[in-house]
């Protein structure tokens, strides 16, 4: 069993590892991974879901255990987490948050003292302790009665002003939707725009604990950009629960995803001399359009693994200070983490310097792509289903090198992502249908 995914720990609140004995084992098991640093200090911040404040309670009871102070920031953006990290000169900081899942899923993300996610070795060691835990049944009485840490409001305050100086140019009263998902953003994404200048028209933004990620945020921006489109807003942005996603609307209510908004980016990087040799760096789910768009401007593009850590260890090799998913998590230089609400200030800054609209800056000729999400009842080797690896040979033998078919699993949800991509629209859905079926057929 694997514990830590492409992004923590993640799964249903009140399970295995999710429990309060384990969530409590892993604070201990940290604390002493921490034992002998100068700096023991560990942020705590999580997301809205009812589940988040208890278990922001066993961490806090764990690292308290093992001789580490607190500093708990109450709700908080996981990258807000990884801010404050870098401002408080912590050890380490834990987000509390399951992001896009449904709010009765939830998540520990570890930072170490850069602000970036814990180190694979480390997690391996975490993971290690909590599964021989499990094994023997040890310590799993008593547990669940924590008491939760008293937030620290200047902790989020700091986070705002972090997001602050890496603004270019002050908003001049650009009117922006902002759709907060019912997220750790429903307060501090309006709040960060509005500082830098911006008119906020917040949605979504009244969290209930359960109606996070529901119909509405990064998962669901149809609403964002119809509500962008209808009140006339120059732009539109959409974070998902922990809002280290973004995804845009322009003013027409076109729906832009991370491979639009890293276009915007570099092009406007290049365009003043400030991209990096190494150029901007995707995953295998980019857009092939980008990836040819790049080669005509002479931006070199890499494509790295799916996952934020997978993107910035490319970056790190290849030198380039831009990367990002079409999911709509980008990793800007000024920044430890992917920050859906910094992304939103950079591209919305980018759109009043330029004076132009935001149709105007995302010119990216995308070629058809279509994703899908499958529910599956078990990962099985999908090399070893025959009837999938016929359909996949039979979709690829169909594009005749004109398309990529492309099917992973999620690392953070029961789902199987199938990815079709090719220069005929109606020849990918169907070859999406038939791929779909064979999965269901097979793993439903």
């Amino acid at each position: 069993m694997k514990l830590f995914g492409t992004d923590g720990i993640r799964g249903r609140a009140g399970e295995f590892p999710l429990d309060p004995a384990s969530v409590r084992r892993l604070g201990e098991t940290l604390g002493r991974l921490l034992a002998g640093t100068a700096a023991r200090r560990v942020v705590l911040g999580g997301d809205t879901r009812e589940s988040t404040p208890a278990l922001i309670a066993e961490l806090a009871a764990g690292l308290s255990a093992a001789g580490c102070p607190v500093a708990s920031a109450g709700i908080l953006t996981t990258p807000g987490v990884a801010e404050v990290v870098l401002g408080l000169h912590a050890a380490a900081g834990i987000s509390v948050s399951a992001s896009h899942n449904p709010f009765q899923d939830n998540g520990i993300k570890i930072f170490g003292p850069d602000g970036r996610k814990l180190a694979d070795s480390e997690e391996e060691r975490i993971e290690g302790e909590l599964l021989a835990a499990r094994e023997s049944d040890a310590g799993t009485r008593g547990r669940g009665d924590a008491g939760m840490p008293e937030a620290d409001p200047e902790l989020a305050a700091m986070y705002l002003a972090r997001l602050a100086e890496h603004v270019p140019v002050m908003l001049n009263n650009i009117d922006i939707v902002v759709d907060a998902g019912h997220g750790a953003a429903y307060r501090l994404g309006p709040e960060a725009l509005v500082r830098a200048g911006a008119r906020a028209r917040p949605i979504h933004n009244a969290p209930d604990g359960r109606n996070i990620n529901d119909g509405c945020g990064a998962m669901h921006p149809e609403g964002m950009a119809r509500v962008t489109r209808e009140c006339g807003a120059a732009m539109g942005v959409a974070f998902d629960g922990d809002a280290d996603r973004a995804i845009f609307a322009d003013e027409t209510g076109r729906v832009l995803d991370g491979d639009d908004i890293l276009w915007i980016i570099a092009t406007d990087w290049k365009r003043k001399g400030i991209l990096a040799a190494g150029g901007v760096v995707g995953t295998i789910m980019s857009n092939f359009g980008l990836e040819a768009a790049f080669e005509r401007e002479g931006i070199p593009f890499r494509r790295a693994a799916v996952g934020d850590r997978s993107v910035a260890r490319m970056m790190d090799e290849s030198g380039a200070k831009l990367g990002g998913e079409t999911s709509g998590h980008v990793l800007l230089p000024f920044s430890p983490a992917g920050d859906g609400i910094q992304t939103a200030l950079l591209v919305a800054s980018i759109a009043v310097e330029s004076g132009k609209p935001l149709s105007g800056l995302a010119t990216l000729e995308k070629v058809p792509q279509t994703l899908r999400n499958i529910r599956v009842a078990r990962r099985a080797p999908l090399e070893e289903i025959s009837s999938i690896a016929q359909a996949v040979e039979s979709a690829r033998a169909k594009l005749d090198h004109r398309g990529r078919v492309f099917l992973r699993y999620s690392g953070t949800e029961p789902l199987l992502r199938i990815l079709v991509e090719g220069r005929d629209g109606d020849e990918v859905l169907r070859i999406a249908d038939d791929l779909e079926a064979a999965v269901r057929a097979e793993l439903e």
